[in-house]
């Protein structure tokens, strides 16, 4: 199974951590976050991904050939701009396209600094089930910015605080709010459907596919440990969760 590793980004939230490091190589309790990504995937029998880079990317580079990879096959995308998650699947969309034959494989989206117990197996199962185009680990809890799912699970359209404006690109008549965690599950033939260029959020492709009636769906992960792992009391709060976990 393939995936992709969302390491691109600056980390300034993680600052000053990351004012001499990407934060992908951010530790916690001794370990990279890229190491604890990479180790989540594979446990769940993910053997290729493509890492994306930009802040420090020689450093990631240099990082995963010191650990051989970590005995599995590891492509890297340098962005020489940032190009936002729907920007940076795009230009590493090659990687999921490659082989015609793998075309029916869906593959994993995860960002490098979330930390999380998810099934991800369970997760895949489920997208494979409801016969999805993308499937989003939600969560029911505070956040700044919510998607918006009917009775169904179906995505119809988000919400922002503070001043809680709505976009529907649905109709429906119950909408259920729910925070996004950080690890899709996608259908390759997503990647040609993605009209979007330059720097863009994943989030704005997956409205405008939801919008033409496309399956962009809800997997419920509430009852599965997550953190996010952006700022730095986050980090010293994980370190203590990974003795419990």
């Amino acid at each position: 199974m393939k995936a992709m590793v969302l390491a691109a980004g600056l980390g300034t939230r993680l600052r000053p951590i990351t004012d001499s490091r990407p934060k992908a190589l951010v530790e916690v309790a001794g370990r990279t976050l890229l190491e604890i990504t990479l180790e989540h995937l594979h446990n769940f029998g993910v053997n290729e991904v493509i890492v994306n880079v930009h802040h420090f990317a020689d450093m990631v580079v240099d990082y995963l050939k010191s650990k051989n990879s970590f005995g599995m096959r590891i492509e890297v995308s340098r962005e020489e701009i940032l190009l936002d998650t729907g920007g940076g699947l795009k230009k590493a969309a090659w990687f999921f396209l490659d082989d015609p034959k793998r075309l029916d494989e869906p593959f994993i989206l995860h960002n490098v600094d979330v930390l999380s117990a998810m099934d991800l197996r369970r997760m895949v199962e489920f997208h494979l089930e409801k016969q999805a185009l993308a499937t989003l680990a939600v969560q029911n809890r505070e956040t700044s910015r919510y998607l918006l799912f009917d009775e169904q699970s179906q995505l119809c359209g988000r919400r922002s605080k503070p001043d809680l404006k709505t976009e529907l690109v649905r109709p429906a008549e119950v909408m259920k709010p729910l925070a996004f965690s950080g690890i899709h599950v996608i259908s390759p033939r997503l990647l040609p459907m993605i009209s979007e260029e330059g720097v863009f959020s994943i989030i704005n492709t997956y409205l405008n596919l939801a919008a033409r009636g496309e399956r962009i769906l809800a997997f419920h992960s509430d009852e599965y440990y997550w953190r996010d792992l952006g700022r730095p009391e986050h980090l010293i709060q994980a370190e203590m969760d990974l003795k419990t976990i």
